[in-house]
């Protein structure tokens, strides 16, 4: 998974179109011997194999021809399936040289999944994994999305329980040992208020400022985790 995803982060270019990406995605499976899990996906059926949340984009944009320009931000998002389990991986990367501010809002948004994965742990719960990253991002002045979450993955391509981005700590579902589970905070550089595209997918900010995304799959083990797509 994480080769799969670095290399499409390397790959986002100037001039390239979000479907390329999801085309270069496909071969990338194939090569590797994985399954798409996002194509297919829901109601509607999600028509590719990526997300690709450019600028305002949050998650689940659907690739098409729309050209990468120099100094705008992609989410990659990707899901397959290996031996019958599922796992789920996103990074936002930069295309060419960006802002300072986008920079920053993905440095931020990173650091923050790095935080909430040193949280997962048994006996911790998921009030002490969204504190984390909610704690941390705002301390920017930057939004967490409240409504959209993690979740748990393995058997499924979204399982129970949810993992939100914001919480209290010691609140919510005790950590066990097997639990598998996604995490993925979405910072905004302004409102956290989001707005959903009419093809019933693409999740923008809606007062369009920028979003990035990051998510790891991650099972909780009896002294702490492993990160599962790293």
């Amino acid at each position: 998974m994480a080769k799969i995803v670095k290399a499409l982060g390397k790959a986002a270019k100037p001039g390239m179109t979000t479907l390329e990406l999801d085309t270069l995605a496909r071969k990338l499976m194939a090569d590797y011997k994985v399954q798409p899990s996002f194509l297919e996906f829901g109601d509607p059926p999600y028509p590719a194999v990526l997300c690709t949340s450019i600028n305002e984009g949050i998650v689940h944009c659907i690739p098409n021809e729309t050209v990468l320009k120099e100094g705008d931000i992609i989410g990659i998002d990707c899901g397959i399936w290996h031996e019958n389990l599922c796992t789920d991986m996103a990074i936002t990367v930069g295309i060419g040289k960006v802002s300072a501010e986008a920079k920053k809002l993905m440095e931020v948004t990173e650091k923050s999944l790095n935080l909430a994965i040193k949280q997962i742990k048994p006996g911790n719960t998921l009030g002490d994994i969204g504190y984390a990253v909610q704690s941390y991002a705002e301390s920017f002045g930057y939004g967490v999305v409240r409504q959209l979450v993690g979740h748990g993955v393995g058997y499924e391509v979204h399982e129970e329980p949810r993992i939100p981005n914001y919480g209290i700590k010691g609140k919510g579902l005790v950590l066990e040992p097997g639990m598998v589970i996604a995490v993925e905070p979405m910072i905004t550089a302004g409102s956290y208020d989001i707005e959903v595209s009419f093809n019933g997918w693409d999740i923008v900010t809606k007062d369009k400022s920028l979003a990035a995304h990051f998510e790891h799959t991650i099972v909780v083990t009896k002294k702490g985790c492993e990160v599962l797509t790293k």
